[in-house]
C-alpha cells in the first residue's frame, strides 16, 4: 500500500490556494479523553460538509464514527498504543484488528520511544511491522507516530527508516500530548529522509492556514488538527 493520490498531489493543488484540497489534507482531530458523543458527532458532520480526509478519533469512538460516516467520502482514523507507545506489540496489533472490525480504515500508532533511544531498533521495527501486517490484511493504512519533541535529529531519521522498512505509508510527527508538536524543520527532516513517496503527517499545534501552508512547503500531505473548520475558513478568505 502507499499513500493516496490525494496524499502525491496535494501540495501541488496548495499552490493554487483551493480551498477544497486544503480540506482534503486535514484529518479532523478530537482525541481529548473527555470528548462527549455530541463532540464526536458535530466532528463528523464538519467532516461531511468540509470533506476532510479522515476523523481522527480515540477508539472507543470509531463505531460512532463509521456509521455517520458511512457512504461518505472520509475516512475513520484512530489512534493505537497512544499516546505513550509503551504497549506491548501484541497489544498494538491486538487493537488495530479491533479497530479495523469496528469501522478504522487508518491507523495512527505510536512507536514504542524507550526502544528507539537505547538504540533497540529491531524492537521498534518489529513492534510498527506487526501494526502494519495487521492494518494491511484488511486493507487499512498506516501512519507511526513518531514523537519528535522527544527525539534527536538522529533518532528521528532512524525512526523515519524503520518506519518506512516496516511498510507504514506515512510517518507522523507527534501525539499532541507530548511535550511539543509538529515543526517546520522536523517535518523538512522527515521528507528527506523517507523521499517522495512515503506521506508525511504535520499534527500538533498546527492551528491556522499559515501553520497548514508551512508544513505542506517543507514536505507534509497529510495534516493532523483540531481547528480544520477555521483553517479552510481561512482559506476561502484568501
Amino acid at each position: 500500500m502507499g499513500p493516496t493520490a490525494n496524499d502525491a498531489t496535494i501540495g501541488d493543488q496548495m499552490t493554487n490556494d483551493d480551498s477544497a484540497a486544503i480540506a482534503q489534507l486535514i484529518d479532523h482531530t478530537l482525541l481529548k479523553p473527555e470528548a462527549t458523543r455530541e463532540q464526536i458527532d458535530r466532528l463528523c458532520h464538519e467532516a461531511l460538509e468540509y470533506h476532510f480526509a479522515s476523523v481522527c478519533v480515540n477508539p472507543t469512538h470509531i463505531s460512532r464514527c463509521a456509521e455517520l460516516l458511512r457512504e461518505s467520502d472520509v475516512k475513520v482514523c484512530t489512534v493505537v498504543g497512544f499516546p505513550l507507545g509503551a504497549t506491548t506489540t501484541a497489544v498494538k496489533a491486538y487493537e488495530t484488528r479491533q479497530a479495523i472490525d469496528d469501522g478504522a480504515t487508518e491507523i495512527d500508532m505510536v512507536i514504542n520511544v524507550g526502544a528507539l533511544k537505547s538504540g533497540d531498533f529491531d524492537t521498534v521495527q518489529a513492534d510498527i511491522a506487526a501494526v502494519v501486517d495487521t492494518a494491511h490484511a484488511a486493507g487499512a493504512l498506516v501512519k507511526v507516530i513518531i514523537e519528535t519533541a522527544l527525539l534527536s535529529d538522529e533518532e528521528k531519521a532512524a525512526a523515519c527508516r524503520l518506519a518506512q522498512a516496516a511498510g507504514a505509508e506515512f510517518v507522523k510527527t507527534s501525539t499532541g500530548f507530548g511535550p511539543g508538536g509538529a515543526t517546520v524543520e522536523d517535518v523538512a527532516l522527515m521528507r528527506h529522509v523517507v523521499g517522495p513517496e512515503m506521506g508525511v503527517k504535520a499534527s500538533g499545534g498546527v492551528r491556522n492556514y499559515a501553520d497548514v501552508q508551512a508544513m505542506v512547503a517543507a514536505g507534509a500531505t497529510r495534516i493532523g488538527a483540531s481547528a480544520g473548520v477555521a483553517i479552510v475558513a481561512a482559506a476561502r478568505r484568501v
